[in-house]
């Protein structure tokens, strides 16, 4: 299976105080690219215990490690080629949510994805709120 890489450096531990991480995908053969994110944790709900009505509710870590993306086009060439023929890179591990968005949509963006077509990326959707980022200045 194709490893996630950050700093040139295989990732397979969550480092500490991270909430997840924005990213690029590379397919091998072609050179095309997608930009995403990442959570490390996802919440996880279970059912109430016996003679209680509160469901329970914990925080679990994510598939991160076999993550490929959310577009179509990247699964199906997955499913055609195999993990292997795509290079995964951690380009920016973030503290919150709110610097994942950021910090992906400024990607997107810098980077031009919906007018280059050496990416997959079909649609750069955010919503950022000004408080929740100020701690990255």
């Amino acid at each position: 299976m194709s490893c996630w890489y950050y700093n040139k450096e295989i990732i397979d531990t969550i480092p500490e105080n991270t909430q997840g991480f924005v990213y690029i995908i590379t397919e091998n053969s072609t050179g095309m690219m997608y930009i995403g994110k990442k959570n490390f944790w996802t919440k996880k709900t279970q059912p109430p215990l016996k003679g209680k009505t509160r469901k329970r509710r914990s925080i679990v870590e994510s598939d991160w490690r076999a993550y490929f993306g959310s577009s179509d086009k990247v699964k199906q060439l997955l499913l055609e080629h195999g993990a292997d023929s795509f290079h995964r890179e951690i380009i920016h591990m973030c503290k919150s949510k709110s610097e994942m968005s950021y910090l992906e949509a400024k990607e997107q963006f810098d980077r031009n994805v919906l007018l280059d077509d050496r990416y997959y990326n079909g649609i750069i959707n955010c919503r950022i709120n000004r408080k929740h980022v100020a701690h990255m200045i």
